[in-house]
């Protein structure tokens, strides 16, 4: 689920960047400089799922995962 999101933040950084050449604005470059911090929160966060998901109940299996509710 998280790459459809990446793709996504990489095409409005894309427009960002192009645009801000165009207008020759550097407004687009400094939001283009926001992606990879999302990128990275969002993987970070992606990472910390597993490992909470690993110490609750021992395995990363995802038959298991489909039974989490809450």
């Amino acid at each position: 689920m998280s790459m459809p999101i990446e793709s996504m933040l990489l095409a409005v950084s894309l427009n960002f960047l192009v645009f801000s050449v165009s207008f020759d604005d550097m407004i687009g470059q400094s939001f283009a400089s926001l992606v990879p911090t999302m990128a990275a929160v969002e993987s970070a966060i992606g990472l910390a799922i597993f490992v909470i998901t690993f110490r609750v109940r021992g395995t990363i299996v995802v038959e298991s995962i489909n039974c989490i509710q809450g």
